[in-house]
């Protein structure tokens, strides 16, 4: 039979493993998050371009 001290530090130990895991997956998340803005933010440069140069096309008619 487990001894009350026994079971919880299973429990302890198992939360702590539980918590390493969620935080590396958090780090791996917001990291990739992070990485995709600059591609988000050309993309935004490129349609303002086209933008630009459709009422350059507008005006000239």
């Amino acid at each position: 039979m487990l001894n009350m001290g026994d079971l919880l530090f299973q429990i302890l130990s198992m939360l702590l493993m539980v918590g390493f895991v969620t935080v590396f997956i958090y780090i791996l998340v917001s990291y990739l998050n992070r990485s995709k803005k600059p591609s988000s933010s050309a993309m935004e440069e490129k349609l303002d371009r086209i933008i630009e140069l459709l009422e350059q096309e507008r005006k000239r008619e």
